[in-house]
């Protein structure tokens, strides 16, 4: 049996309708580039911390909303209506954890930020205001011209070694970033702006990144994101052999 894979949805309405869902690409990169089995967590606060005992990873999705200020101690509400309290009650309980027990970890652009505010990092709400960064919003069109690369980022450390290089082209497209990373994580990618791109957490036990691009998306068919999710998918197998052999 393949590992298990947790991917905690969001909370939307749909048709009028409260609903949980998330871009069907993370579950399919997990599949297909990881070679695990995606399970959709739903966003139902810390009652999922017990999905831990039979989970082998998690991946944190990206998603339109926002982590809400009040998390990370923000004052002021710059992106008011964008926010999804329901699913950072689940994962930011839910990544603490997870790093705490050794669970692989690949976040992934509201993922990132939520990694970072899991652990007591801030988050630029709106990028494009700060002066000397440029606008990361999506620029609309079609999916594939929306999720086509951006922009360079220079790798380091473990990511440098897990990509293969030190440059390479992301699609990435968000309007909230890193700000003061967190205690234990480690800025292993960055724009040509500054603004952060990749992490590693230090701090933990087990195999965990974060990034702000989308390597879910044409998972397959991109070399970087076919090395990030071979190298998660092989910490999920061995963290598999590790729960078996205790």
């Amino acid at each position: 049996m393949s590992p298990l894979v947790g991917i905690p949805v969001c909370a939307r309405e749909i048709n009028g309708t409260p609903s949980h869902a998330t871009p069907a690409r993370y579950a399919e990169a997990v599949l297909a580039a990881a070679g695990c089995t995606p399970v959709l967590l739903p966003p139902v606060g810390e009652a999922m911390l017990a999905a831990l005992d039979r989970l082998d990873g998690i991946v944190l999705s990206g998603s339109p909303s926002n982590v809400e200020p009040a998390r990370y101690g923000a004052s002021e509400d710059l992106t008011p209506g964008k926010h999804d309290p329901a699913r950072d009650a689940t994962t930011l309980p839910l990544i603490r954890a997870a790093l705490d027990r050794g669970v692989p970890l690949l976040a992934i652009c509201r993922g990132i930020q939520e990694l970072n505010v899991a652990l007591g990092g801030t988050l630029i709400q709106q990028v494009q205001n700060v002066p000397g960064r440029e606008d990361h919003r999506s620029r609309g069109g079609t999916l594939e011209e929306r999720y086509a690369p951006r922009h360079e980022i220079t790798l380091s450390g473990q990511l440098a070694w897990l990509l293969g290089r030190s440059i390479t082209r992301v699609n990435s497209l968000h309007e909230q970033a890193i700000d003061r990373p967190a205690p234990g994580l480690v800025v292993e990618a960055v724009a040509p702006d500054g603004t952060i791109e990749g992490v590693r957490v230090a701090s933990a036990t087990g195999w965990a990144f974060g990034v702000q691009w989308h390597p879910e998306y044409r998972a397959v068919e991109n070399p970087d994101s076919v090395a990030l999710f071979h190298a998660f998918g092989s910490a999920c197998r061995s963290w598999v052999g590790l729960r078996r052999a205790a």
